[in-house]
């Protein structure tokens, strides 16, 4: 029987197409063209990659997610968690490749893999799966829920944290809390949890010399501007140049001094170059987007699935909010890339199968 599309869907699709290949295609464009040409002789390299690799292989994962019946994932969210975690523990041989200060990809066979953005996705069908178990009753109990899932969340973090990988710690961290507390944990649970982050976090920050100075970058960007505080005026200069309609697209001038601009600071050049009124729309696709999967989540009978949904856009929300804020000098700088608009292919596959499960659930629930 063919399945009638309701308003929720194409809101969803509607939002995600649109960040997918309207921001997301025209905002690489422009950001790459000059390092394409110059790094690799062609200026559109990093658009054809890309479109090649990351939207020819999310589009797999999309239509995977998408014809999957999602109750799949809750037979196998064990294997499916330690597989990636298995992925994450590689960082620390040989096959972790280091960027700067921070060892994130795994590279085998002229592929990149980065397992902190797959953990983002294996996590919440774990957690999902965790939480609606019936042998005991997660959220109520101290001894059978908080005690392991402080375990569980503690570990990963902690691994995260070693491989500096703040931003990603915190955004997971924050997903994880969030579906504890859908799932109707009590609120001194999530003070406890809450607390001993905050305390795990801060020490990390004070025990390492970048992560105090991206601290004090942020509150006084005038200090070391050359230095610690580069990029974040970096960023703030060239928002700022945007005014209320932008310079025009494949006008900026000023990403030519911006660091990460295809990655980290890549909402800094859509702000530029479309001005306030084009980064509000992008800001309102993401809004669409998460509250969409929220919806889903909201509508769902199915515990599992409505705990997915929310996990996923909670994940594309804050990841999308940390991103922006980070460009925007509203938090400290991260290596955060924006969701379906930055380049990388394999984050960009990772969101692509995200959104395809949750049209999973809408249409199975």
């Amino acid at each position: 029987m063919k399945r009638k599309f309701h308003k929720l869907d194409y809101l969803i699709i509607f939002s995600f197409l649109v960040l997918l290949l309207g921001v997301g295609l025209t905002a690489l464009a422009s950001a790459s063209s000059d390092l394409g040409k110059i790094e690799r002789g062609d200026p559109f390299y990093f658009l054809k990659d890309q479109i090649i690799i990351g939207f020819g292989i999310g589009s797999l994962g999309f239509l995977a997610g998408y014809m999957l019946d999602y109750h799949f994932y809750k037979k196998f969210a064990s294997l499916i968690f330690m597989g990636s975690m298995g992925l994450l523990l590689l960082l620390f041989t040989p096959l972790g490749t280091t960027a700067g200060i921070a060892k994130r990809w795994i590279e085998v066979g002229g592929l990149t893999l980065q397992p902190s953005e797959l953990l983002k996705l294996t996590i919440v069908i774990y957690l999902a799966a965790w939480l609606t178990s019936q042998k005991s009753i997660r959220e109520k109990s101290f001894s059978e829920g908080l005690v392991p899932f402080l375990s569980i969340i503690g570990f990963v973090a902690l691994i995260l944290l070693f491989q500096s990988s703040t931003s990603a710690a915190v955004i997971i961290c924050a997903t994880a809390c969030a579906m504890y507390m859908a799932s109707g944990a009590r609120w001194s649970f999530l003070l406890i949890i809450f607390l001993t982050g905050t305390l795990l976090l801060a020490g990390f920050i004070m025990a390492t010399d970048y992560r105090v100075d991206r601290i004090k970058s942020f509150l006084n960007p005038s200090e070391d501007a050359q230095g610690i505080s580069y990029q974040v005026n970096q960023a703030l200069t060239v928002i700022g140049s945007g005014g209320w309609t932008g310079v025009g697209y494949g006008q900026s001038q000023a990403k030519q001094f911006l660091p990460e601009r295809m990655t980290d600071s890549i909402f800094a050049i859509i702000a530029e170059e479309m001005g306030f009124i084009g980064a509000m729309f992008v800001i309102f696709l993401f809004f669409a987007l998460v509250v969409g999967g929220m919806m889903v989540s909201r509508r769902t009978r199915d515990k599992f699935g409505g705990l997915m949904a929310l996990g996923f856009s909670t994940v594309i929300g804050i990841q999308a909010f940390v991103h922006m804020a980070s460009a925007s000098a509203l938090i400290p700088t991260t290596g955060v890339p924006l969701p379906f608009i930055s380049y990388g292919n394999f984050s960009i596959v990772v969101f692509m199968t995200m959104v395809g499960i949750i049209l999973n659930i809408r249409k199975n629930s």
